[in-house]
């Protein structure tokens, strides 16, 4: 298994400087294998209203999702987004979020997993997303 100072560490690693700038940060894992991750809340990443854009939901969700595929396989594999499906159910505003990515399954070519994001104070979920990766 995977511990947090790695999947911290590999934020900075494997991840351009852009992603870094969300400032996501590692939570205690999941016992069922997933990943945590905190997005904390930023005036540069919300809209009108104090409210989280998409643009940042969808980026930390595919984050999340490599960072759970390093703590399946114990280590980092090289891999590529082939699809990200996302819905927005709710507004998140003025709260950080959490995010939890699930690897579902992973083969030797291919990996699927899912992601919720969900308000960090109330813990209602505000956006879903299903991924597929091509494993390199």
């Amino acid at each position: 298994m995977t511990d947090i100072t790695t999947l911290q560490a590999a934020l900075t690693d494997y991840f351009a400087p852009w992603v870094q700038a969300l400032g996501l940060r590692v939570e205690p894992t999941q016992p069922e294998g997933a990943v945590l991750l905190r997005l904390p809340h930023s005036e540069q990443l919300a809209r009108s209203g104090g409210m989280l854009c998409g643009q940042a939901m969808m980026a930390a969700a595919d984050t999340a999702m490599v960072l759970a595929l390093i703590r399946h396989f114990g280590e980092f594999r090289p891999c590529t987004t082939v699809q990200l499906s996302t819905s927005f159910l709710k507004p998140l505003s003025n709260q950080d979020a959490l995010i939890e990515a699930r690897v579902l399954r992973a083969g030797k070519t291919m990996a699927f997993g899912e992601i919720d994001l969900r308000g960090a104070d109330d813990g209602k979920s505000v956006c879903r997303a299903s991924t597929t990766y091509a494993l390199l």
